[in-house]
Parts: structure tokens; C-alpha cells; sequence
């Protein structure tokens, strides 16, 4: 087989085409948390605690000199992003979640056919009752 139609097998595949819709969802849901954090979440954040805009929290490590840029660690940005992730992991835990028990109660709904050997002993115990 060549490598071309190897490529094409394993691109058209159901979990590679499920795996790229995911990611490109992701990103999207990951752009609308960030907003939602940074636009929503953090202005009365900062407000309670004085008025602080998040973003601008920064700890100088050399001021800027001329053409060079300050030299900063962006600590506000960072605790935002922490923030972000925990908003879209807890998103994430309900979909999950949510998802599974859907999955319960559509296995719980259908019991399971019974195997060949069930279907077998069964036979057998309705011959042997018969026999008596």
C-alpha cells in the first residue's frame, strides 16, 4: 500500500476527524472562557480588592532604559490564566460527566442479549425439565 493511501486511510478515519473537531471546539471554548474570565470575572475581582486590574500586576525586574523594554514577571496575567484553566477543567468535568451518565442510563435501559453458553444452558435445562 502507498504511503499516499495510507495517509488517506488514516486521515478519513472516524477518531482522527472526531479528534480535529474537538481541538478546533476546544480552541474555540478556550477563546470564550478567556473573555469571560478577563471581561467578566476579573473587573469586580479587582475592584473588591482595591481597584486592581489583574493584567497590570507585574514585578519589575529592570526598568526600561531607552529603547529597551522594561523587564518585567507578569504575575497578574499569570493568576488570570489560572484562572482560566480552572474555569474551563471544572466546564470540562461537567461535560464529562455529563456524558457518562447519559451512557449509564442508555446501558442500564438495554440489558444485554444473553451469550451463546446462556442460550445453550437454558436449552438444556428446558430438555432436562421435559424428560421428568
Amino acid at each position: 500500500m502507498g504511503m499516499l493511501q495510507e495517509f488517506k486511510k488514516f486521515a478519513v478515519r472516524g477518531n482522527v476527524v472526531d479528534m480535529a473537531v474537538g481541538i478546533i471546539i476546544g480552541a474555540a471554548f478556550g477563546k470564550i472562557v478567556s473573555s469571560f474570565v478577563g471581561d467578566v470575572i476579573m473587573p469586580p475581582i479587582g475592584l473588591l480588592i482595591g481597584g486592581v486590574d489583574f493584567l497590570n500586576l507585574v514585578f519589575t525586574i529592570k526598568e526600561a532604559t531607552g529603547s529597551a523594554p522594561a523587564v518585567v514577571i507578569s504575575y497578574g496575567k499569570f493568576i488570570q490564566t489560572i484562572i482560566d484553566f480552572i474555569i474551563i477543567a471544572f466546564a470540562i468535568f461537567i461535560a464529562v460527566k455529563s456524558l457518562n451518565s447519559l451512557k449509564k442510563k442508555e446501558e442500564a435501559a438495554a440489558p444485554p442479549a444473553p451469550s451463546k453458553e446462556e442460550v445453550l444452558l437454558s436449552e438444556i435445562r428446558d430438555l432436562l425439565k421435559e424428560n421428568k
